[in-house]
This record gives C-alpha cells, sequence and structure tokens, in this order.
C-alpha cells in the first residue's frame, strides 16, 4: 500500500460578516415585537415568552464573536429573519458550487495541481442544497476535471469522514488524486428565531487534496500514517428538513424541521468521547498524546474544545497547540477543523505530528493522525 498524503488545503470565506451585536439586535427586536403581539397567549401560558439575547451571553456561551454569511441582509432583517437567496436557474452554478469551486482551486494551487492531476471528487458537508445532480459532479465539471465525484453527509464530521474515503481510494489505488471540498452553506437551517442556537453557524468553504507521496511536489504536505471513525446514535442533535414534509402533510419550514439541539447533554457526551476517541486514535498509530504538536478540533464550541483538550493533556493548552478558529468564523460544521489545519499548519516542520479530529450529530467522530514531510 502505497503513502498517502495531504498536499494542499484550501479555504474560502464569503465577504459578508455579522458580528454579535448585529445579530443580537435583529433577534430582540423580532423578540420584543412577537412578545407584544402575543402578550396574552403568553400570560394564558399558551406559548412561552421569547428571551432577549446578548453579545455577552453568546460570547460567554459559545466563544463566537462572528461568522461569515452569504446573505447578511436577510439575516438581520427583522421582518425576514433568514438569509435572501434567489433560486439560482438550471443553467447558473449553484450556490453550494460555487463556493466549492472557490475553495477547490485554492487547494489545487497550495498542492500545485491542475484538473488533469485530480481524477475523483468529494463534495462532503452537513446540508446539500439539492438532492441531485450531485453538487460534486457539479464542482467537477465547473474545474474541468475528468474522472468521478459524489456527495456525502455525515454533518459536522463529513470532512473527515471524507478524507478517510479519499485516503482509502488513494491506498488502493482506485484514485491517484483526490479534491474533498466541504461547502457549507448552514445558515439557511438555522431558526434565526431562537435565543439557544441562532448565533451557533456561519457560511464557508475548504478543500483538501489528497494523493500518493510520489506524486505529491508541495511545499507542505502530511504523511496520513493512521485514520479513525466512530457514530454512535443520538437524538440530541437534529436537523429534519426534506422531502418527506411533502408526503406526510407537515409545514416544511417549522421549527421542529430546522437545526436544533440539546446543548448541555452533547457537551457531557461528545467531550468524553471525543478526548477517549483521540487518546485511542493516536495511540493506535505507536504514538503517545505527548508526542502531537498540534490539534486541529472541530470548532463548535469553545468550552467544548478547552475541555476536551484539557482531558487529554492534562493541563491547558499551550498557545497555538490546539488553535481557535470560532471566534471568526463561528461553527462551521465540518470545515472547522479543516479550517483550523489551513491557517494553522506552515509553521510545522518535517517530523513534526498533529491531529485533524471532527465531532458532530449522529453522534459521529473522524480523525486523522499526520506527520510533516
Amino acid at each position: 500500500m502505497q503513502s498517502v498524503v495531504i498536499s494542499g488545503s484550501g479555504l474560502w470565506k464569503p465577504a459578508e460578516f455579522v458580528t454579535n451585536e448585529e445579530l443580537v439586535e435583529a433577534y430582540n427586536a423580532f423578540s420584543t415585537r412577537y412578545n407584544a403581539e402575543n402578550a396574552d397567549a403568553i400570560a394564558a401560558g399558551e406559548i412561552v415568552e421569547k428571551p432577549l439575547s446578548s453579545a455577552a451571553f453568546i460570547e460567554k456561551a459559545s466563544g463566537i464573536k462572528q461568522r461569515y454569511t452569504l446573505n447578511k441582509s436577510g439575516i438581520v432583517d427583522v421582518d425576514r429573519m433568514r438569509p435572501d437567496l434567489p433560486a439560482r436557474g438550471e443553467d447558473e452554478l449553484s450556490h453550494q458550487a460555487e463556493m466549492a469551486v472557490k475553495a477547490a482551486k485554492k487547494a489545487m494551487r497550495a498542492a500545485n495541481k491542475t484538473a488533469d492531476d485530480v481524477d475523483m471528487v468529494i463534495v462532503s458537508c452537513a446540508y446539500t442544497e439539492r438532492a441531485y445532480p450531485a453538487i460534486a459532479i457539479e464542482a467537477q465539471q465547473a474545474l474541468g476535471i475528468q474522472g468521478f465525484g459524489f456527495d456525502m453527509l455525515v454533518a459536522c464530521s463529513a470532512a473527515t469522514f471524507a478524507l478517510h474515503r479519499a485516503y482509502d481510494a488513494v491506498a488502493a489505488g482506485s484514485a491517484k488524486c483526490v479534491l474533498v471540498i466541504n461547502p457549507e452553506l448552514v445558515t439557511p437551517q438555522i431558526n434565526f428565531t431562537d435565543r439557544d442556537s441562532h448565533f451557533i453557524f456561519g457560511d464557508v468553504a475548504t478543500a483538501v487534496i489528497i494523493e500518493g507521496a510520489e506524486t505529491c511536489t508541495s511545499e507542505h504536505s502530511y504523511d496520513i500514517i493512521g485514520t479513525q471513525a466512530l457514530t454512535q446514535f443520538s437524538n440530541n442533535i437534529r436537523s429534519d428538513f426534506g422531502y418527506l414534509s411533502y408526503a406526510d402533510d407537515s409545514a416544511a419550514f417549522g421549527d421542529e424541521k430546522l437545526f436544533r439541539q440539546n446543548g448541555r447533554k452533547v457537551f457531557k457526551e461528545v467531550c468524553p468521547m471525543a478526548a477517549d476517541h483521540l487518546r485511542s486514535q493516536v495511540e493506535k498509530t505507536g504514538l503517545q498524546v505527548a508526542d502531537i504538536k498540534r490539534w486541529w478540533l472541530h470548532q463548535a464550541n469553545i468550552n467544548m474544545n478547552d475541555l476536551i483538550a484539557r482531558r487529554l493533556l492534562g493541563r491547558d493548552p499551550e498557545p497555538g497547540e490546539a488553535p481557535i478558529v470560532l471566534d471568526e468564523f463561528a461553527n462551521t460544521a465540518s470545515a472547522g477543523s479543516i479550517i483550523a489545519f489551513n491557517l494553522h499548519h506552515e509553521d510545522l516542520v518535517q517530523g513534526d505530528l498533529g491531529v485533524i479530529c471532527s465531532f458532530g450529530a449522529g453522534y459521529s467522530i473522524g480523525s486523522l493522525v499526520l506527520r510533516k514531510r
């Protein structure tokens, strides 16, 4: 089995962003109006009053200060409270494919690859904007890549699970060079009228090139020396929007169909699972936790990341040891750990070890142990 490497990564972010203060101003205005319009029903106990929020509450609860978004105006419009993304025609590049192509081109440049070098494309993310044709095949065509492509949905672990599939394909010889793309267009699935979830997510796209070591010519590349995945069913993180709403006569865009979670249970259950997973993954490769110089962790919540790092290391992480990017990007579903990798890997030297890890709905956890070449 040939040696397989990560040879390049790309990050694309939208031009627009929303600060906590802007988000709270819109949410509080909506909630104040809602409470006034429904005062009698609230007083009768028929519906629940919407609590107000604050930028300080959001930052303390999550570590998030802002988030990038494909559309800001609709999110902060008190009369809309959701992104405003007009439908595109069948002869136009879809929103998600456009995001994917922009990140992919950056990864290909970093890896010194052209379209002729790539023969497999995976688009892997929390949501795709349609069932078919696959966003991966649309992006493949836009990039001029021959070969094949497909979509994967594994919620916040989509990026690492796709990297596993890319690794397996190159190792087995069924592909020579794989482009993994994570166009995370998440804001359309957020309930911006819910205090506990309206601040969580942002939009972004990341991409990674995986190939055999013998064809790698990039300046910064990493041997993949171990992969590990785990799934365990849980209802504590759900998103139920789907085509069955047409058959069961439910409201396709009802609050219960959008992203929701039991945050306390997720925190309590996922943190120890992730720490145990990471420790076993490292030890399976014959290494110890102390050997790892950089932890590129999923970026969901700063308190989760801090707890996982402390459980692993037995201490607080040193600056840069487990870099945080969610203050700027928020939770970007599967792209978070890849953003951290993209922004914090070039300083490593030959022989340095790092781990990319994601965890989220499912539950699902995926990780890769890397060594700088």
